[in-house]
């Protein structure tokens, strides 16, 4: 009879044991299903971007003042809209980019001036505790965002206009749920009829949902109705070929060159030297094109050219820092950019801003910042030309080259000149692997997305003088080489460089030249295919022989 009642016991425990062994399984299953990672704390504002609640993420939490405006931390705003976000000191304003818009906002005004136009505001930005705040619920035109405040709920919901928007109706009254599973929480309890926003459907079964309160979870699929988009994501239209630009450089003391009944094989942008700023100046631009500009831009469209004209600054370096550093001067320069961008139906910029203080390489960004939205809203391309980056103090360091490609529609590296007119040492203009080298610093370094690299090249070459340990040199250009050279001289293939190399003696001193042709140009675009950049740019038309145009083209766009 004890023996009996011994096993009874020993199988009732293992009963209690399994009991609660599941009971703790299925607590462990399902307590991740109630994570207050991602919910909502009704002691603040809570914040949706996009259907992501960020609001623990937050550096600074919202508010909301007396006239039911909300306001954001500059730092935040940084993080979800504008890297680049700026307060200018000089004006005390606060400066931000997004899109086509530049917004400006005075501190301590009701106004917001979006692209120079003012707007009244119930409530302008404030400096609170140190921290600078935007009134963000008066920020949808800046922002392109449909903004949202559920008053009851205590949650802000801001929507990207250029992202995909689907809304469906409820078949029946369910609840919603924390995460796709009946053992979850529920954050939220719709009706029949009630529409919410689908973000996102997950194997048929369960759909991600966003509802009217502003609280995110999931439904079963089949409980939903009438699915409507109400909007499309809309993506950047993508350039289908490589690029294929020549400038057209000719003087300030001179005119646009004739180029009526000519065509260039295989390119599809000129940049002629329009532009370029007034030594002394205070933004203003002087103009370079005339009634033979006009012919030039006519004869561009005519062969389905696109016109990107340069404006350079001269290498007026008082004068660009002192345009750079004034938030007006700045401004002022813009403007006079997109009129006269948009005077000409120019199709793109060519910024060529050279030899500049290092210590505005700043706020040169901040110029490029400032004139990408408006260049933008006119539907002109912006592209800025830099130097590679070789530690050159006004050349070089010059240049935010991770910003510029960041900002830019395109960052064009001038690669050349790698031994120029100041070198103490004969050397090439533009090795291969020297070219190849500073390409792999803008890519894996500065982090440039390559497809926004244009590969500047030279049309030109340098011969170069040695006599008595003194060195000097004179420019050649590409046509010119073999009316240079003596006849029938030796030329020797440097695999490194991947160009021709000569060298010979007279008048007591030694010649030497590092060659670009057809064979030097093919391998430097060749770079353009093997590094997924943008295209190539050509230092400059009438420097080249007749069969580069071939050369370039073949190369472009040889499949691999």
């Amino acid at each position: 009879m004890k023996e009996e009642k011994n096993k009874k016991n020993i199988f009732l425990n293992l009963i209690i044991t399994i009991v609660f062994l599941v009971f703790l399984i299925i607590v462990f299953m399902i307590a991740p299903n109630y994570e207050k990672t991602d919910t909502y704390d009704n002691s603040k504002i809570n914040l949706i971007i996009n259907n992501n609640n960020v609001t623990r993420k937050l550096k600074y939490n919202l508010f909301v003042n007396d006239k039911n405006v909300i306001y954001m931390s500059k730092d935040d705003i940084a993080n979800y809209f504008d890297k680049y976000i700026f307060f200018e000191q000089s004006t005390n304003e606060i400066i931000t980019t997004y899109g086509e818009k530049v917004g400006v906002l005075p501190l301590n005004q009701n106004i917001v001036k979006i692209n120079d136009s003012p707007v009244n505001i119930l409530s302008g930005a404030i400096q609170k505790d140190g921290i600078y705040y935007l009134p963000i619920t008066a920020m949808s035109k800046v922002y392109n965002v449909d903004i949202n405040y559920i008053k009851e709920e205590k949650i802000l919901t801001l929507d990207s206009l250029d992202k995909k928007l689907i809304k469906a109706d409820m078949s029946k009254s369910c609840n919603v749920k924390y995460i796709n599973t009946f053992f979850s929480k529920t954050v939220d309890k719709v009706k029949e009829g009630e529409k919410v926003i689908c973000i996102e459907n997950l194997d048929n079964n369960w759909t991600k949902v966003r509802t009217q309160k502003g609280y995110i979870g999931y439904v079963k699929t089949n409980t939903l109705t009438n699915e409507i988009y109400i909007r499309n994501e809309i993506k950047k239209e993508e350039r289908k070929n490589k690029i294929n630009l020549v400038w057209d450089y000719y003087s300030e003391y001179s005119s646009a060159p004739n180029r009526e009944g000519t065509s260039i094989k295989g390119i599809n942008i000129v940049s002629p030297s329009f532009f370029s700023l007034i030594k002394e100046g205070n933004g203003e631009i002087k103009t370079n094109i005339g009634s033979k500009g006009i012919s030039y831009i006519n004869w561009a469209k005519q062969n389905n050219y696109e016109v990107w004209a340069m404006i350079s600054n001269n290498s007026y370096k008082d004068t660009t820092s002192k345009i750079l550093n004034s938030y007006e001067l700045r401004t002022r320069l813009i403007n006079n950019i997109v009129s006269l961008a948009v005077q000409y139906q120019l199709d793109g910029i060519n910024l060529d801003f050279e030899n500049m203080n290092s210590k505005d390489k700043n706020m040169y960004s901040r110029f490029i910042i400032e004139l990408k939205p408006k260049l933008q809203e006119a539907g002109i391309i912006l592209s800025v030309d830099v130097t590679a980056p070789d530690g050159s103090e006004n050349w070089s360091l010059c240049f935010d080259r991770n910003i510029i490609g960041d900002v830019a529609d395109y960052i064009v590296f001038m690669a050349y000149d790698q031994y120029g007119v100041g070198s103490n040492k004969a050397g090439t203009t533009a090795g291969y692997n020297w070219v190849e080298t500073n390409l792999k610093k803008f890519i894996d370094r500065e982090e440039i997305d390559s497809s926004k690299i244009i590969l500047g090249i030279p049309f030109y070459t340098r011969l170069w003088e040695e006599k008595n340990g003194k060195v000097s040199s004179s420019v050649v250009n590409m046509k010119s080489v073999k009316e240079v050279l003596p006849e029938n001289i030796n030329k020797r293939w440097d695999e490194e460089l991947k160009q021709y190399y000569v060298e010979y003696t007279g008048s007591e001193k030694i010649y030497k030249m590092w060659i670009e042709d057809a064979e030097s140009i093919r391998h430097k675009v060749s770079l353009v295919n093997n590094y997924n950049l943008a295209g190539v740019a050509s230092w400059e038309k009438d420097r080249e022989t007749e069969n580069i145009w071939d050369v370039i083209d073949e190369t472009l766009n040889k499949k691999n």
